[in-house]
């Protein structure tokens, strides 16, 4: 390790891409990333994707500093009144919520070049950088190290306030990246290269400071800096951190808070990169296949409630796992290369990212639920955050921290799209319509995604370099296809469809070339069991009934079309209502290696896209009805159905819905399992 940097005589090279800053200075690490991102701002919504996005900056992305005093007056230093919140100096709550916003605010204005928003935004993240380039020790620039390191002194708030610090990290990152003002990477470096690190705890019940690793290593990465590699090469020589690091290796995990597993799992990973212990990758890993053993739900994400759950009908993801599993997969896959990250992120992005917020992006609740019949059904708010957990509210629920993280969601998924790779090449990593603007040498580049995947199956790219030029373009083949193909200026591209491996096509690319990706849907059918909650400690001791039965094992079957899942749609009022008389008394009659009964209907996207309930997609199945009326405790029959009422139902994307049935109960005559 010989690359130092002082902060002081840092250069902002215009003709150095981000990606080649982060490649050069990866060198220094024992192991590279595959991926590396581009600029923010480089990859451009298109189509729904830039409707979605819009949305969103002019509703709560847009105004949330408006909508509650957390994110008008959180990280200036000063006391104010919040839940959570120290009136005295500002600390708590405030700053772990705030940080959310700022993070995703700062990341959607630089997409969308939307001045208002990065006026709003850029004035609350430079005073944080001034803060800490006038004297602050860490980016809580008004307190000194204390306020992390000591638990006497902060009583509850030291681990805390080292959890917030460790995404106002991230927020300044992105604010670099977006930006590469000089300032920012010297308040980022000044800040990493001593900063105390803290343990990684043994279960997942409490936050910890742990996770500043991951902006850390972003630091690191943009810098070249040596102590910052130092720092972090301390924290994986650490006794606490080896023992995690190999209870989770052995598979040797403890239930707990969804958010924090979620943020915690990825470190070893991020380890990795320091090491090069292949240990430390597979730590990483077999967290990710316990909680998802034990703990996965249709849309690709383990049950929170805020702590695991357990698998049923009504078994809630709190909003913030959206976030937090997205921002760890897409770690996974930058570090990997592996497709799998890839397809869990469309997986979740495309259908759990929609659910919790209103069509118009208004309004928000805390909670969603893979079947939700009514504003009754589930009707039991978890113990955390406790009343009006899946009301739909501006701000979502008085606990703001979901408000806030909703907010990273779309750009995180939009910026990391198209990704640079160590031989001079674009990647292909995430699909949906949108334009990039990169640098391939010295050669600009524009690339042209036409689509409405995944409402569709087909993906119209332009590439136009200045000139031609010959580089390598990667493209990634989803696992749930079976036969893709490839098409450049319309001649079939052989390629080797077995491969877990992004496919890679190295040729000299001309301006207005043209590639044509076909990635056939098919229909697939999951049936599982539902299971019981698991003890995590005491937190559902006093909650309701299903919580306490260990007996719980109702069947019940899933329906996903490539990587939309689909729900009987139980039409709504509005996010808070739904429309009575809507029948959902019925269970799936599809046979899951015989799905050739069911009709897929294609209509036209709208002009306009909210997620509409009348979607562009569905799918027509066969089912049977049945006397049945689902309770708080009994959301799913316990036996399999047999009944004489043939019927067909019309299913469309759950990210469309607000009221729904997505786990169905299953027909006797079509269980598989036994």
């Amino acid at each position: 390790m010989t690359l130092s940097i002082n902060i002081f005589s840092i250069t902002n090279k215009k003709s150095e891409t981000l990606a080649d800053c982060v490649l050069k200075n990866s060198s220094s690490l024992k192991k590279q990333p595959v991926f590396v991102p581009l600029e923010i701002g480089a990859v451009i919504p298109q189509g729904w994707l830039l409707d979605w996005s819009k949305e969103s900056a002019s509703g709560i992305t847009g105004h949330l500093d408006e909508l509650a005093s957390t994110f008008a007056e959180g990280w200036k230093g000063k006391g104010f009144k919040a839940l959570g919140t120290s009136e005295k100096d500002g600390l708590g709550w405030s700053l772990e919520q705030c940080s959310y916003w700022l993070d995703g605010g700062v990341r959607l204005a630089y997409i969308l070049k939307d001045s208002a928003l990065i006026k709003k935004i850029s004035e609350r993240l430079d005073m944080v950088v001034n803060g800490v380039l006038n004297g602050g020790e860490t980016f809580i620039y008004w307190k000194d190290k204390s306020v992390i390191t000591n638990p006497e002194t902060y009583i509850g708030w030291s681990d805390f306030n080292g959890w917030a610090h460790s995404h106002m990290g991230r927020a300044l990152v992105a604010y670099y990246q977006a930006t590469r003002n000089e300032k920012i990477l010297k308040a980022l470096i000044k800040v990493y290269r001593h900063y105390p690190l803290s343990n990684l705890t043994e279960n997942f019940e409490t936050v910890t400071g742990a996770c500043n690793v991951d902006p850390m290593l972003e630091t690191l990465m943009l810098s070249g800096d040596t102590a910052i590699f130092n720092n972090l090469k301390r924290f994986s020589q650490r006794n606490e951190y080896q023992k995690i690091s190999k209870n989770w290796l052995d598979g040797n995990l403890i239930p707990g808070h969804g958010v924090v597993y979620y943020e915690d799992i990825r470190i070893p990973a991020l380890v990795y990169l320091i090491t090069k212990n292949k240990n430390d990758l597979i730590a990483s890993e077999h967290a990710i296949n316990w909680g998802e053993s034990k703990y996965l739900l249709p849309v690709g994400l383990c049950s929170s409630e805020e702590f695991h759950a357990g698998i049923g009908a009504t078994r809630n993801i709190e909003t913030c796992v959206v976030t937090a599993s997205m921002w760890t997969f897409n770690w996974m896959l930058r570090i990997t290369g592996q497709k799998e990250y890839a397809d869990k992120i469309e997986k979740i992005f495309f259908n759990a990212a929609p659910a919790p917020v209103s069509r118009d992006f208004k309004t928000m609740c805390y909670y969603q639920s893979s079947n939700r019949y009514s504003t009754e059904v589930p009707g039991v708010d978890p113990i955390c955050p406790g009343k009006d957990a899946y009301k739909f509210t501006p701000i979502g629920h008085k606990v703001l921290c979901c408000v806030g993280n909703n907010c990273r969601i779309i750009p995180n998924y939009i910026m990391h799209m198209w990704m640079a790779t160590a031989d001079n090449g674009l990647a292909a990593t995430l699909y949906g319509p949108c334009k990039v603007s990169s640098i391939v040498g010295k050669t600009p580049v524009n690339i042209d995604c036409e689509t409405a995947y995944p409402f569709e199956d087909r993906i119209h790219i332009t590439v136009t370099p200045d000139q031609p030029l010959k580089f390598p373009l990667y493209f990634r083949i989803p696992q749930w296809c079976g036969q893709p193909e490839i098409k450049i200026n319309g001649q079939v591209y052989n390629f080797d469809q077995g491969s877990d491996q992004f496919v890679k096509i190295t040729r000299q690319w001309k301006p207005k070339d043209i590639i044509d990706l076909y990635f056939p849907m098919v229909v697939k059918i999951t049936q599982g069991r539902e299971t019981p909650y698991p003890k995590c400690g005491e937190y559902f001791k006093n909650y309701h009934k299903m919580a306490q039965d260990s007996t719980i094992n109702n069947p019940f079957a899933y329906i996903n079309y490539g990587p939309l899942l689909f729900s009987l749609p139980i039409a709504d009022e509005n996010p808070n209502k739904e429309r009575e008389g809507v029948k959902y008394n019925y269970a799936l009659n599809v046979h899951p290696d015989n799905t050739k009964g069911i009709e897929i209907i294609r209509t036209p996207m709208p002009k306009i896209w909210q997620w509409q309930l009348d979607a562009p997609l569905k799918l027509i199945v066969d089912a049977k009805e049945f006397n049945w009326t689902p309770t708080e405790n009994n959301p799913l029959p316990n036996e399999l159905i047999k009944s004489n009422i043939n019927t067909r139902i019309e299913l469309v994307p759950y990210g469309c819905t607000k009221f729904r049935v997505t786990m169905f109960p299953v027909t006797k005559e079509t269980w598989i399992l036994p």
